[in-house]
């Protein structure tokens, strides 16, 4: 349909005003020679196309007036059939221009000698008199085809909104609901006819979206809860202000989630790290087998586990084996270093903190690490140097099972399996009251030994084959194995750093080595120096396993020894034994510790 098609009525209208105070008959066409009004004798051929049309033609490709004043004798109707017998007898004909496109012409129509009279002695004052009428219809013309965009933007906007998963509701400046989608539809348990329309302060007064209305601020994750119609809601929030171009506030178009959903897209995006199941551990060495059956015993329970053992074992790998093959593998396992940051912080990791917690904090809540991880599993590394105060709040999560985030009143159900992990004497610290004996029984309730590698012999070999193809792959190497003397080399290490230090070691010789085999001489300078100096010796006079607090002990004087005893030492010190430079000073000062004294 043409432009002036679609605005035919207003066509007709001004057609008819025009020939009922002129008296002449007025004809009004489109781009497609097709008459979209007329009055007199051509309103009835209304919608039909005119068959010659010779002077319209001409005003639509010039975009100029004409006067007509002897029809069928004018230099344009000389190619016409009708020349000299036309059944006009005058007209004046005026272009339709919107937005500088020609879009139809305006006639007046003299169908007797009166009416030729009356165009004859009025032109002037009737063409200035049809230009404002050509001008009104192009101004309809234009009106209709805004509005057609608008409705056309509107429905696109309402299809986007539809489709987007987050529940989007928006209000106007008086606070009524002039948008509210589909999945605000499931969320809500209601139709949007029935809120449309509607203030949210009455409907919906629970919303924070007054306030944005009020102060002009928006806000980004706020958490809020919301009852309505009976039902109780728990969302997490996102309001912007809709302003015009001086500042004033017109509206407010806020999203919300599920907050339940947002945690599982939370662990969806911190989770990247590959799924570990008890086939991927290797070894072959008993004791190893020995805590891989007893770790797939308590795989299906949702008890607390107890991971002990020294830095580098794989404590986490274990502890990442459990939750696969649990009952709730495929929710989330949250990690969490108890000792990587200071109290104030792991609270806050931990729990979460409430709106206005403390001076600083982010408009909005925040969820802790517990309740992120409900429904899975939370591991908590390094449990020992939890502090005394945070010692409680674990507590009273394992025992009630609910939370408090920081700075807030609600308490939180959460149903979280803890697996904690330690490389110290939990029994010790308790003794020394730095560690509480009741947390200690509920968070040992299954404990669970890793072994050192230094007792797991027989899979050195396996270990070295593994990670030789991992980091082949990695690097872009085709390394085939190791020599002899490289392998008795590591077959007969300390590897006080356990399979992280072997890790660590095996893509350093990766990237040492030049030929097809490794060599003694790409091996890291620590193993190579330890074959030269002597291994430590691991027993008693008697053949019994030192203690493990003692091989700590020399497994860090030997590093220190190696390294130095300054800061710059002891930094190069933790790293070889896969431990954090808090932690040597902290081992430094628990045993006491100097240079050359022990």
């Amino acid at each position: 349909m043409t432009r002036l098609g679609q605005v035919s009525e207003s066509c007709q209208k001004v057609a008819e005003a025009i020939a009922t105070v002129l008296k002449i008959e007025v004809e009004i066409i489109d781009t497609d020679l097709v008459r979209v009004a007329g009055t007199g004798i051509v309103r009835n051929d209304v919608g039909t196309r005119l068959l010659r049309g010779f002077v319209n033609k001409h005003v639509l490709q010039t975009g100029k007036h004409i006067f007509i004043s002897e029809a069928g004798f004018h230099g344009i109707c000389l190619s016409c059939p009708l020349t000299g017998r036309c059944f006009y007898k005058a007209s004046i004909v005026y272009p339709i221009i919107a937005a500088s496109e020609t879009i139809g012409t305006i006639s007046l129509i003299a169908f007797n000698n009166e009416q030729k009279e009356t165009l004859g002695r009025n032109t002037d004052s009737l063409i200035e008199f049809i230009g404002r009428m050509a001008d009104l219809i192009s101004s309809k013309a234009l009106e209709r085809e805004i509005l057609t965009e608008r409705m056309v933007m509107a429905n696109r906007l309402e299809a986007v909104v539809d489709s987007v998963a987050e529940s989007v509701i928006a209000i106007d400046s008086d606070g009524i609901i002039t948008h509210f989608n589909r999945s605000a539809e499931r969320v809500f348990g209601t139709r949007k006819k029935s809120i449309i329309g509607k203030n949210s302060k009455e409907v919906l007064p629970s919303l924070p979206l007054a306030e944005v209305l009020k102060d002009g601020k928006g806000f980004q994750s706020k958490e809020v809860f919301i009852n309505y119609e009976g039902r109780k809601l728990h969302l997490l929030s996102t309001a912007k202000p809709i302003k015009l171009e001086n500042g004033q506030v017109v509206g407010v178009v806020a999203s919300f989630r599920d907050f339940k959903e947002t945690q599982k897209l939370a662990y969806e995006i911190m989770n990247t790290q590959e799924v570990i199941h008890f086939e991927d551990i290797v070894g072959v060495s008993q004791p190893l087998i020995s805590v891989k059956t007893k770790a797939q015993k308590i795989a299906s329970s949702n008890s607390t586990v107890l991971i002990i053992g020294e830095s580098g074992t794989g404590k986490e790998v274990f502890a990442r084996a459990i939750h696969a093959a649990g009952p709730h593998g495929h929710k989330p396992f949250i990690t969490i270093n108890c000792g990587a940051m200071p109290e104030n912080l792991l609270d806050i990791e931990l729990f979460g903190y409430a709106e206005g917690a403390f001076p600083g904090a982010k408009r909005g809540s925040k969820p802790g690490k517990f309740e992120l991880a409900d429904g899975g599993t939370i591991f908590l590394d390094e449990i020992s140097n939890l502090s005394l105060y945070l010692q409680t709040k674990l507590l009273r999560v394992l025992t009630e099972h609910r939370v408090e985030r920081v700075g807030g009143t609600r308490l939180i159900p959460v149903d979280t399996r803890v697996i904690a992990a330690t490389n110290s004497d939990l029994q010790e610290l308790v003794r020394k009251k730095i560690f509480r004996d009741d947390l200690y029984y509920l968070l040992s309730v299954i404990p669970l030994v890793i072994p050192p590698l230094r007792v797991r012999q027989e899979d050195i070999p396996l270990l070295l084959d593994y990670y030789m193809k991992r980091f082949n792959k990695l690097l872009g190497k085709n390394i085939t194995g190791f020599s002899s003397e490289a392998l008795n080399v590591c077959m007969n290490y300390y590897w006080p750093g356990n399979v992280r230090e072997l890790v660590y070691a095996v893509e350093y010789a990766i990237n040492m080595e030049e030929g097809d085999t490794i060599s003694v001489e790409s091996l890291p300078p620590a193993l190579r120096e330890t074959t030269k100096k002597g291994l430590p010796n691991h027993t008693t006079s008697d053949g019994r396993l030192l203690p493990l607090a003692q091989l700590e002990k020399d497994a860090i004087i030997t590093a220190l020894d190696r390294y130095g005893w300054t800061d710059e030492g002891k930094t190069r010190a933790a790293r070889v034994l896969g431990i954090s430079r808090a932690t040597i000073y902290r081992k430094i000062q628990r045993y006491g510790l100097q240079p050359n004294r022990g």
